[in-house]
């Protein structure tokens, strides 16, 4: 029991939803890019998984530093969005995507960019605010897109 606690506070961002999110739209990429041609799986379809896989990555990573490294971080992860919004358009035009996964693939993104932003502006706020020390941070807790 001790060490099932303990584990759970050893790796707290699996605990994140915008991380889970994120590994939810992994596997959609992945599911999506094995039906791609040969052809294109050191191409598009290896880029896509990158750029899928770096942003619970860089979610994960920035986790683990201090509150103004973890922004960069969610920042960062930001870029992998804009990066897979762009390969998503890129297959859609070659025909590798369809319409229906281009608009999927584009709400999950929306989804994952408006969770970071609100998670960017919480632990912003909350520094400001000087409300709680890291051990104590929830960062799921201003997060509510369920509107």
């Amino acid at each position: 029991m001790e060490t099932e606690k303990s584990n759970n506070q050893f790796f707290r961002f699996e605990d994140l939803r915008i991380y889970n999110k994120a590994l939810d739209y992994v596997c959609w990429v992945h599911s999506n890019t094995e039906l791609f041609p040969e052809s294109e799986i050191n191409g598009l379809s290896a880029k896509f998984m990158n750029a899928a896989q770096a942003i619970a990555i860089n979610i994960a990573e920035g986790s683990a530093r201090n509150k103004s490294q973890f922004i960069v971080y969610l920042k960062t992860a930001k870029t992998s969005i804009r990066e897979c919004m762009v390969i998503s358009t890129i297959c859609h035009k070659l025909n590798l995507l369809s319409e229906n996964s281009l608009e999927e693939s584009k709400n999950t993104l929306i989804e994952l960019t408006r969770m970071i932003a609100a998670l960017i502006n919480s632990i912003e706020r909350r520094e400001r605010s000087n409300e709680k020390p890291r051990e104590e941070y929830d960062y799921n807790a201003d997060i509510d897109l369920s509107n």
